[in-house]
């Protein structure tokens, strides 16, 4: 049998196509457009994902045998908010999770509610890029809006009520709502309350594996698959991508350099950190996780690249870089502001360091270590809860940069091991359609079976004693200038 995947991200919708042994058989990707009505905003229309998946799925199942389909599911970008009238329009562009206009309502959220109140209701505080602060906005700047909304969605779960008509979200997704009980798994009265929503408007919630339904005969017969295909809740991107690279279970950790960065550690148990730097959300396997995230990781790179050295040629920039942990040159990699731990959506990013002498290559190098330092930052709020993280499984555009891996190595200190497939969030979400439809008894069943480690790269003893020196120089950079922004 086959089963589908699909990667709902900020910049394109990947596709993937996996047989019952995990083996990849192909992949499609499809761009739509990003806009930023005004400065710090990011949104989208739902009905680009919605078309580019559709002709992402037809290109993917050219040549297939369409008999043999049994399942589709999803990853997806969080936190943003879709919202359709009582005739399922969409009643505005989605507010994308990196998003910073609501700097008012998170302000209000976490010193008016109170970070307490709010962690004892969902076990996290309030953030920029979450939903809640986002549903504040509307009703505060678009109460016409506001009063239309029948039903309350995030972006993958669009795709899924436009595929089967089903209302529905999963744990993982969910958890970043900031309206979701993630340590019962359930909705929030109390944040209903304070965000004036019902429990009406919002989906019903499934864990990632579960089948939430099946296709629409319209949709199966524009696709050529059976009615019988199964559609699985799905996940969260980051938690998609933590299935595709094996981490689930217990003490598992993946970092993902995608345009955001994350670092995710799984548990058996439910745990907070009461520093509330980390996020606490349920994960796809059933279980929950803790995670770190950095708004701009690949991004930053993506940036420097394309908008600054106007350049197409991101490995040969990086050929040139060979002095590890001895750059004089830092880049704070806050240039959508910053989530994990700061949780500061003013501050943007900097160049600091530089001298007459600076070179090219020095600067490329800051960005890729800024990224890296950044997630650092998270992963010792980890290390402080006393999470022991000696290993990980890395993931995402930036993964693909042999360079790039080993300043993970280096600067967090850890073994990063290479999955055989790359394919991250799309690969996660093919796993969860092969549970659902029975391939797998479970999800840590299908990652032992389908995910293979080929590589791991191991910190350089040299290089990383260098970059803890570097390193405890750049922490001490964000707390030097946070008072500088808003400019």
């Amino acid at each position: 049998m086959f089963y589908i995947g699909i990667d709902l991200g900020t910049s394109a919708v990947k596709l993937l196509l996996m047989d019952g042994q995990g083996r990849i058989k192909k992949t499609v990707s499809k761009e739509y457009p990003l806009y930023f009505p005004h400065p710090g905003w990011s949104e989208q229309d739902p009905q680009d994902w919605y078309s580019r998946s559709m002709e992402g799925l037809k290109e993917l199942l050219e040549g297939c045998d369409r008999s043999q389909v049994a399942g589709i599911s999803f990853g997806g970008q969080m936190h943003g908010l879709v919202m359709l009238d009582r005739d399922d329009q969409v009643i505005r562009p989605a507010i994308l999770w990196n998003d910073g206009r609501t700097g008012e309502e998170t302000e209000y959220l976490n010193t008016v509610v109170g970070k307490e109140r709010l962690a004892a209701c969902t076990a996290n505080i309030a953030f920029a890029g979450f939903t809640a602060p986002k549903l504040l906005w509307v009703r505060k700047h678009e109460p016409d809006n506001f009063a239309r909304i029948e039903k309350i969605m995030l972006p993958k779960d669009y795709l899924a009520y436009r595929l089967s008509g089903t209302f529905c979200t999963d744990v993982s997704d969910a958890s970043g709502m900031l309206l979701f009980d993630v340590e019962h798994k359930r909705w929030s009265e109390e944040m209903m309350e304070i965000c004036g929503v019902k429990e009406s408007q919002l989906a019903k919630v499934y864990e990632s594996y579960a089948c939430v339904g099946t296709l629409k005969p319209e949709i199966a017969e524009e696709l050529g698959l059976s009615v019988q295909v199964k559609i699985a809740a799905g996940a969260g991107d980051n938690a998609a991508a933590a299935v595709g690279t094996g981490t689930v279970g217990d003490g598992s950790c993946n970092i993902s350099l995608g345009t955001s960065g994350t670092i995710f550690i799984a548990s058996k148990q439910f745990g907070v950190d009461q520093n509330h730097a980390l996020h606490a959300f349920a994960h796809a396997d059933g279980n929950y996780h803790l995670m770190g995230c950095m708004l701009s990781a690949a991004s930053c790179n993506k940036w420097w690249m394309d908008d600054i050295l106007r350049t197409a040629d991101y490995a040969g920039e990086q050929t040139k870089i060979c002095k590890l942990g001895s750059n004089q040159v830092f880049f704070l990699p806050y240039l959508m502001g910053e989530r994990s731990p700061h949780n500061d959506p003013n501050v943007r990013g900097m160049f600091i360091g530089m001298s007459m002498d600076t070179t090219r290559e020095e600067m490329t190098q800051a960005v890729l270590e800024g990224v890296i330092f950044g997630l650092r930052d998270s992963l010792e709020v980890a290390r402080s809860l006393g999470i022991p993280v000696e290993r990980t499984m890395i993931c995402g555009g930036g993964a693909k940069s042999p360079l790039w891996r080993q300043m993970t190595a280096d600067i967090l200190g850890v073994k990063v091991d290479i999955p055989k497939c790359e394919e991250g969030p799309a690969m996660g979400a093919a796993m969860l359609a092969a549970v659902a439809c029975g391939e797998y008894a479970s999800v840590a069943e299908a990652a032992a079976k389908i995910v293979e480690v080929v590589d791991t790269v191991k910190p350089n003893e040299e290089e990383a004693a260098r970059y803890e020196e570097r390193y405890q120089k750049f922490r001490r950079l964000y707390p030097a200038v946070k008072e500088l922004f808003p400019l």
